[in-house]
């Protein structure tokens, strides 16, 4: 409703238009007081309006003669809006006073309400006391209009009540006189006459509630007694009691009779909705008060403006730092002005600016931020109390009683002096301002900084963290000066935000083509810089200068942040990497966007001063790493934030830079592609005289489809392509991140500090846009053990196997090999055949042959160029590295897997980037590991899966010459390796055995090479042991055996046996795949299931490895496919009844919670908290002159959770969370035993000499982690999460699904018998 229309409203309450409705004769007292309240508040609220709202626009209140019949037809609909409230209203407290069962008394005479529609009917007799429009009222009638509506509802309870009797009665009668009409065993039968199929439904098995382990709270709301039945599937259950109570209504009583029943059910269940309202809310006031009050806490609000907030401080910051403060300035004001954008702002907005004033010293800017804060309604903070502050610092003149005044405010409003420095990120000097001036009022004031040993809340931890008695931190191999000069080296790298190395193509001999091409690309790419230096000047003046309102966001100082030459630098580079088919203009742009960001974030740390003390404080941290150091008993973690503390004089390491939002940076992004493409030219004769001279773009900006969506595509001209490949430049340029660190990462402390020294980094990884992921890290205090474990992984020391490295590079630069997965140079592709769609000599199918030849011939090229520079970029990095130590920072996804941060080279990566990886570290082999190497071997071969461990130590003692041939000549001997599943890997193992076994005493041989354990299909493991599965923890190993259980072979049997039985039935598909069902065809299936594939992608799994079998008939591919997809799943539903329990419980979960409106959202039991980002997609247009691009936002949290991929992602989403835990403390253990260990998900790498030790604690983490109630603790967190708010309004909508939510989630999947301490004796778990 608008301003004028209210004001009209207010005004007129009391004229003509309501005189006619209700004439004077009629009191308050014949409205619904609950209305009259509401209606009062509306009016007070009205008239509480701030007066700078008023002065704005007086005069609405005097309506325009010309609007008079506008104005009273507006009003007649709002009265008639408004009657129609009041009724609603009234029905809303009648069916509320019915539902509590409220004992009626003598009222004043303001009565309540009117009967709904829901009230059972007066008696025809019985007339409505409220008079209709237009009638009149004696006066000091209202006493006894109230006193007879007091009567008249007495009188219809008792009515209902005899009713209700009656009814009970004759059904009663009906059942003694018809037993045969209820089914035998049927839940109508059991019950009692009288209850309803409602109460029948919201009950939970009693020997059940003895099972699962609620809180007391909540168990005692659903632990009435319910039959076997309805404990089983309480909404199947409903439904079947519903439909015979309906079958039985119809035979017993008249449809009156049945309003009553189900006006009594309505009573009934509300009553006991109440009842577990109460409970909940109870539970959910409990917990808020203790542990985690946050989890609880609904953040959809901030970030449903996050994103406008965010784009608002990331434009006035880049105003700040490019020095245009009149701008932000301006900026700020235009946002406050306009009350609809003034709504979107928070305290944080304001405090840019009041940063500013701070540094020039100008207590009255200061002040009138304050005022405007005041105006928007927003409480200053700790960040708006500092400036303030830290100005009066500044200002030698400050008054003592200004600041004494300022700190008695900042005291009213809940802010403690010691908050300004715990909470607040300083910049420069602004924390020595600020200590200066608390010190003009209280001298000796010295602020109180307390270290943060609060490790977290979970139980697995804790004795990790408090006994330390027999914990070996490991050191590096360096010397504290040598880690100190890394420093200075990995600094200069993230300063320069490129790295440019020379590629592995070197080594081919130079002709004097190449050198010709190379000499024109050269001074092409001179003339390119000049041209795109004055394009941007140029545009950068236009966009000065043009008069756009001053709310709207423009990009003028996203240009002004780097020196012009250094976004020419940008584009540049950007041109050398595109491919010649071309790259996506968002994938484009975004990259573009994403490198401006890094530079000016690297140059926001060197404003901001944080450079040095960065350096100093790295400095003394390299004392806990260096060999030549004392022994400390602490984290890297812990020795960091000690380090801080200790000096925390200066800027905050965690700066307070803001990142951009995605479409903030597409935009910017966008804007230099437009520039590239309409500025860059090359003359068409360059590489051919013969051609006509003509300037003409090196890029083109298409359209193409992928997926069937047209997308816009910025491909290379044909020219410039031709010269980059006939140039075969020897130089690659990659950004800074892209390398590997030459020194040990800054550890992760805050999830918004470690990783790389100046280049920002996301602790999780989350789709481009998505904040959620990051409000929820913000409130969570418990990620200690989630830093601790990504430091240990990031501090692991690597170095390059050089022998192999040369060998693999040597194949790369003949012809490649795609039996050992070496991609073969693009002169090797197929040549794309010419096709004339005009030949008059070729028919119609012809032609459509041919086309499909050259669509094919072309994506062939594609494909090959794409994995041809993808080897390169991999080896050009290991050769720059070969000859040093490194590391790879670690971070996670949101599920919380780890990952390497560098994209291109790390041990995730192929079989090729694996064998080439090896531990800077080495260690002696010991008397075992000479064997753990052999066995790892066999492993890496595929070869003796179904043998034990002492049979694939012997086999490879049986093929010890072939090792030892394959080490010595592994391109020229028999060439042994070349047949393994993993052959790089192998060849490399295959050295180090030779090695060692030519060693004097191979137990003494130091050995860096990484040794594997595999967990056996780890998600099916997390499932079986949830369950407590026998069967399923059998087959995947947890039950230790003499020989290795395979389930995927376990599978294929089954599948057979299910086969045979149709083929003897006469099922023509069963007969055609007979010999055809082997482990390789089942086993991709076998291994998602657990992680959510469905049917429909088992089906295309299986169809591939059909086709690659050349004997299987093809006519039959896809109906075998989609018979063996059910006959898999059927399998495994068979082998894991408790996995399949436990994943619809889940599924259904997740798919209940969604259709109430959320995302799913639950937290590991390490503490780290997790949401499913998947909502309905929104379509967003980002316009700019090049190309309009539409965005398809899935994470947008204003938009309604997409139930299909809610439910899908749920089971393999909490799995990952589980397997991650599992690595995460096992990690944890093994760093405190001195171990080195790294992972890749589920398998583990360690040296040989600790494999066993490795193996021990692997398994004790296993069975610590699992001998937590996980599927309790999580039944108990989404009951607080989704059910404290229950509703309690039968006809809501959503009534039905949130009860069903409640009685799923408190069901938890029964367990079985398995235990757990024998996973600490299976060999197999993890080999």
């Amino acid at each position: 409703m608008s301003l004028l229309r209210v004001g009209a409203f207010v005004k007129c309450l009391n004229r003509r238009r309501l005189l006619e409705r209700y004439p004077v004769g009629v009191s308050f007292g014949d409205l619904c007081q609950i209305c009259v309240s509401a209606r009062k508040c509306a009016v007070r609220r009205i008239s509480e309006t701030p007066v700078r709202l008023q002065r704005r626009n007086v005069s609405f209140v005097l309506p325009k003669k010309e609007d008079a019949k506008k104005r009273v037809l507006e009003q007649s609909q709002l009265l008639d809006v408004l009657k129609a409230r009041i009724q609603q209203l009234q029905s809303d407290i009648v069916l509320d006073v019915q539902h509590a069962k409220v004992q009626f008394v003598k009222a004043p005479s303001h009565g309540k309400g009117v009967p709904s529609g829901r009230v059972p009917r007066s008696p025809p007799h019985e007339k409505t006391d409220i008079p209709q429009s237009g009638q009149t009222v004696p006066k000091g009638t209202s006493k006894s209009q109230t006193s007879r509506w007091m009567e008249k509802l007495s009188q219809e309870e008792k009515n209902k009540l005899k009713r209700q009797q009656h009814i009970q009665q004759k059904r009663q009668k009906t059942v003694r006189n018809k037993p045969t009409e209820t089914p035998k065993g049927t839940i109508s039968g059991l019950m009692p006459s009288g209850t309803t199929h409602k109460t029948i439904s919201t009950a939970v098995k009693k020997d059940r509630s003895q099972q699962t382990k609620l809180p007391d709270k909540i168990r005692a709301a659903v632990s009435s007694p319910v039959t076997a039945a309805a404990a089983a599937g309480p909404a199947s259950a409903a439904r079947k009691v519903s439909n015979q109570k309906r079958k039985d209504s119809k035979r017993v009583v008249t449809e009156d009779e049945q309003a009553a029943i189900e006006s009594q059910e309505r009573a009934n269940e509300l009553a006991e909705v109440e009842e577990l309202q109460k409970r909940l809310n109870l539970r959910v006031r409990d917990c808020t008060s203790s542990s985690n009050p946050e989890h609880l806490q609904d953040g959809s609000e901030a970030v449903a403006c996050g994103d406008i907030q965010l784009s608002i401080c990331s434009y006035l910051e880049a105003c700040v730092f490019a020095g245009d403060v009149d701008r932000a300035h301006r900026f700020l004001l235009s946002q406050h002005r306009a009350m609809s954008r003034r709504k979107l702002l928070n305290t944080g907005v304001y405090n840019i600016m009041m940063r500013v004033w701070a540094k020039k010293g100008t207590l009255n800017n200061i002040g009138r931020i304050f005022i405007l804060l005041e105006e928007a309604g927003l409480k200053p903070n700790v960040g708006s109390y500092a400036a303030a502050l830290e100005c009066m610092g500044r200002n030698p003149n400050c008054s003592p009683k200004v600041i004494s005044r300022c700190l008695t405010q900042m005291k009213d409003d809940g802010v403690s002096v010691d908050e300004l420095f715990s909470q607040s990120v300083f910049r420069q000097d602004e924390r020595d301002m600020l200590l200066r001036a608390i010190r003009i009022v209280k001298p000796d004031y010295q602020p109180s900084l307390n270290l943060d040993m609060n490790q977290g809340s979970s139980v697995l931890v804790q004795d990790f963290y408090t006994q330390r008695e027999n914990h070996i931190y490991p050191k590096l191999d360096f010397a504290q000066e040598e880690l100190q000069e890394r420093f200075k080296r990995q600094l200069s790298v993230e300063q320069a935000c490129t790295v440019t190395i020379d590629s592995v193509e070197t080594s081919k001999p130079v002709t004097g083509k190449m050198e010709r091409i190379r000499r024109l690309l050269a001074e092409q790419r001179t003339q390119w810089q000049k041209v795109l230096l004055q394009a941007l000047r140029d545009s950068k003046l236009i966009l000065a200068n043009t008069n756009t309102k001053g709310y709207r966001l423009n990009l003028y100082p996203y240009l002004c942040l780097l020196e012009d030459g250094e976004y020419v630098d940008i584009m540049i580079q950007s041109v050398s990497n595109l491919p010649p088919s071309g790259e996506s203009l968002r994938i484009l742009a975004r990259d573009l966007g994403q490198r401006v960001f890094t530079k000016y974030s690297v140059r926001q740390k060197h404003q901001n001063q944080s450079v040095e003390k960065l350096g100093n404080i790295y400095s003394m941290y390299t004392d806990l790493l260096a060999k030549d150091t004392k022994v400390y008993d602490v984290l890297p973690r812990e020795h960091w934030c000690k380090l801080e503390m200790e000096h925390s004089s200066g800027p905050t390491l965690r700066g307070g830079e803001i990142s951009w939002p995605y479409i903030v940076t597409l935009e910017l992004g966008t804007y230099l592609v437009d520039m590239m493409v309409k500025n860059l030219k090359i003359n068409s004769d360059i590489l051919n005289p013969a051609f006509e001279r003509k300037l003409i773009p090196i890029l083109y900006h298409m359209y193409t489809f992928r997926s069937m969506k047209q997308i816009g595509f910025i491909k290379p001209h044909p020219i410039l392509t031709q010269m980059q490949q006939e140039a075969m430049e020897t130089k690659l340029t990659f950004d800074s991140y892209v390398m590997p660190m030459v020194c040990p990462p800054v550890p992760w402390t805050h999830f918004k500090f470690g990783a790389y020294l100046l280049t920002p980094t996301k602790l999780m990884r989350t789709v481009d846009g998505a904040n959620q992921h990051e409000l929820l890290l913000e409130k969570s205090q418990n990620l200690h053990p989630v830093f601790d474990s990504l430091n240990q992984l990031g501090n692991c020391a690597w170095r390059i196997n050089k022998s192999l490295l040369d060998i693999i590079i040597s194949i790369f630069n003949d012809r490649g090999s795609d039996k050992l997965d070496i991609p073969p140079p693009l002169s090797e592709a197929p040549k794309i055949p010419h096709f004339d769609p005009q030949n008059p000599n070729c028919t119609a199918s012809q032609k459509a042959q041919m086309k499909r030849e050259v669509i094919n011939a072309k994506k062939k090229c594609s494909e090959m160029h794409s994995l041809r520079m993808d080897a390169l970029y991999k080896l050009s990095i290991a050769h720059h590295m070969r000859d040093e130590i490194f590391w790879f920072p670690h971070n996670m996804d949101f599920r919380g897997r780890t990952y390497p941060c560098p994209p291109y080279f790390n041990h995730l990566g192929s079989d090729v980037t694996r064998a080439i990886l090896m531990f800077a570290e080495g260690k002696p082999l010991g008397p075992k590991g000479l064997d753990w190497l052999k066995v790892h071997l066999v492993n890496l071969t595929g070869l003796k899966k179904r043998s034990s461990l002492q049979g694939r130590l012997e086999y490879a003692n049986t093929i010890i010459d072939d090792i030892l041939d394959s080490a010595d000549e592994p391109l020229t001997g028999k060439k042994w390796w070349m047949n393994a599943d993993e052959p790089w890997q192998a060849l490399a193992c295959c050295m180090e055995i030779a090695n060692a076994a030519r060693a004097p005493d191979p137990a003494k041989f130091i050995s860096h090479y990484p040794v594997h354990q595999d967990g056996s299909c780890n998600g099916l493991q997390h499932y079986a042991a949830l369950g407590r599965d026998v069967i399923g923890a059998t087959s995947v190993n947890l039950m230790p055996c003499e020989l290795p259980q395979d389930v995927y072979s376990g599978v294929a049997q089954q599948v057979e046996a299910f086969r045979a039985r149709d083929a003897e039935s006469g099922v023509m598909v069963a007969k055609a795949l007979e010999g055809f069902i082997s482990r390789k065809v089942v086993k991709q299936t076998v291994m998602t299931v657990v992680y959510g594939v469905t049917r429909y992608g088992g089906r295309l799994q299986i169809e591939k490895r059909l086709k690659e079998i050349d004997e299987f008939p093809k006519e039959y591919i896809w109906e075998a496919s989609y018979y063996l997809v059910r006959q898999v799943f059927g399998a495994l539903e068979e082998m894991f009844t408790g996995t399949r329990e436990i994943q619809d419980w889940l599924t259904d979960s997740a798919r209940l919670i969604s259709k109430c409106g959320h995302t799913v959202e639950w937290v590991t039991p390490l503490g780290l908290p997790v949401i499913q980002p998947y909502h309905r997609t929104r379509n967003q247009m980002l316009r700019s002159t090049i190309q309009h691009i539409n965005l398809r936002i899935t994470h947008d949290t204003k938009e309604r959770p997409d139930t299909v991929k809610q439910k899908n992602a749920f089971p393999p989403n909490f799995i990952h969370s589980l397997d991650s835990t599992h690595m995460m403390l096992t990690a944890l253990h093994c760093s405190s035993a001195g171990l080195t260990f790294v992972s890749v998900h589920d398998c583990f790498w360690t040296h040989a000499i600790t494999v066993d030790t490795m193996n021990k604690i692997c398994r004790e983490q296993f069975v610590a982690l699992h001998s937590q109630p996980i599927l309790q603790d999580l039944s108990n967190f989404l009951l607080q999460k989704y059910c404290s708010r229950l509703l309690t309004e039968a006809k809501n909508k959503k009534y039905q699904e949130y009860r069903r939510l409640l009685l799923l989630l408190a069901k938890v999947p029964q367990t079985g018998d398995f235990d757990l301490q024998q996973v600490k004796e299976s060999t197999y778990f993890f080999s």
